[in-house]
C-alpha cells in the first residue's frame, strides 16, 4: 500500500472515530435521559390519583422570564378543594437567576366575578388555576406563564426517588401535629414523607408563618443537592416520577430544559419574598360561623413591593 493511501485510510478512520464519539455523546445521554425519566414516570403513574383537567389557561407569553404558578396540595383522588401551598416561581433564562414568592393562603383578597372577599386559597377551590391566576392579576397585576399542580405525594415520591438515602434538614423542634409523621429536633437525613410533613408543620406558634419560611428552605435544600453532577443526573427520574403528580400546562420537553438550564448554570441561590410583607397586615376575624382568621393586607405596599422583585 502506497504511503498516500496509508495517509487517507488513516484520516477515514480517524474521521469514523470522531464521529462514532460524537454519535455517543449525543445519543447515549438522550437515551439515558429518556430511560431514567420513562422508569421513573411508570413508578409514579401506578401510585398516583390526581385527576387531571383540560384546563384554558389565559397568562402571559413566555418571553425570557418564565413565571409559574406553583398549587400544593393534597389531592387523594378528590376534586380541586383549597390550596395547601400558593407560589410563583420565576426563571429569567437570559440571567439564569430564580426567585420564589410565597403567597399567605389566608390573604382576604377580592375573586374577580365574585362580590365577597375571601381567602385567596379559595380561588382555586372555586376555579381552579385559571381563577387564581386572574386573581393575582387583578390584585397585584402580575402575568403568569404558566401553572403546575402538584399533589403531595408526588413530592415523596420524587425526593425518594433522586434521594434514597434521605435529604438532610436541621430539624429546629419535635414536630408531630397533623404532619402524620413525628420529627426530632437536630440535623438529620429525612425521607420523602418526613420532609413534606416539615415542610407542612405549621403546630406552633408561628403557624403559617412558619410554615411558609421551612417550605423556602425545602427547596432552597432540595435545589443545592441537585446542584451538582450527580444531582442533575438524578433529575430525569425524579421528573419521571414526579409527572403523574403534576397537572401543569408545561411541556415536558421545556420543562426539563428550564430545570436542566438552572441547574447547570452554577447559581444555587434563589431570591424569596413571602407576601405580606412584615409590617404590612393585620390579622382578623370574619364574622361568619366559623370565626375565620385571615390576614388583610396592605394591597399598595405588597403589589410595589412583589411588581420590584419580579421586576415587571
Amino acid at each position: 500500500m502506497s504511503r498516500v493511501k496509508k495517509r487517507k485510510l488513516k484520516q477515514r478512520k480517524r474521521v469514523l472515530f470522531i464521529f462514532t464519539v460524537l454519535v455517543l455523546l449525543i445519543v447515549l445521554p438522550s437515551s439515558y435521559f429518556a430511560w431514567e425519566y420513562y422508569s421513573g414516570y411508570k413508578v409514579g403513574e401506578k401510585v398516583s390519583e390526581l385527576n387531571k383537567k383540560e384546563i384554558k389557561f389565559k397568562g402571559a407569553p413566555f418571553q425570557g422570564t418564565m413565571n409559574v404558578l406553583l398549587i400544593g396540595g393534597d389531592s387523594r383522588g378528590a376534586e380541586s378543594g383549597n390550596s395547601d401551598t400558593i407560589m410563583i416561581a420565576q426563571y429569567d433564562t437570559k440571567s439564569k437567576q430564580a426567585k420564589l414568592v410565597s403567597l399567605m393562603r389566608d390573604i382576604y383578597i377580592a375573586i374577580p366575578g365574585h362580590e365577597q372577599k375571601q381567602k385567596i386559597n379559595a380561588a382555586y377551590s372555586i376555579g381552579g388555576p385559571d381563577l387564581l391566576r386572574e386573581t393575582i392579576k387583578e390584585n397585584f397585576d402580575i402575568d403568569i406563564n404558566y401553572y403546575a399542580i402538584i399533589d403531595f405525594r408526588g413530592f415523596m415520591e420524587g425526593i425518594d426517588a433522586a434521594f434514597p438515602d434521605g435529604v438532610e434538614i436541621n430539624v429546629e423542634k419535635r414536630m408531630s401535629k397533623n404532619i402524620y409523621v413525628t420529627l426530632e429536633p437536630g440535623l438529620q437525613k429525612l425521607n420523602g414523607k418526613e420532609l413534606l410533613g416539615y415542610a407542612r408543620f405549621r403546630g406552633d406558634a408561628q403557624s403559617d408563618f412558619g410554615r411558609v419560611v421551612r417550605q423556602q428552605k425545602v427547596l432552597q435544600t432540595i435545589t443545592n443537592e441537585m446542584i451538582s453532577i450527580q444531582g442533575v443526573a438524578k433529575l430525569p427520574k425524579m421528573l419521571g416520577t414526579v409527572r403523574p403528580f403534576i397537572d401543569t400546562n408545561i411541556e415536558n420537553t421545556r420543562m426539563l430544559k428550564v430545570l436542566t438550564s438552572f441547574l447547570t448554570s452554577g447559581n444555587s441561590n434563589i431570591e424569596k419574598l413571602r407576601i405580606p410583607l412584615v409590617d404590612s397586615f393585620e390579622d382578623a376575624t370574619l364574622d361568619d360561623q366559623y370565626r375565620t382568621q385571615v390576614l388583610d393586607i396592605d394591597f399598595d405596599k405588597n403589589k410595589e413591593a412583589l411588581k420590584k422583585f419580579l421586576q415587571t
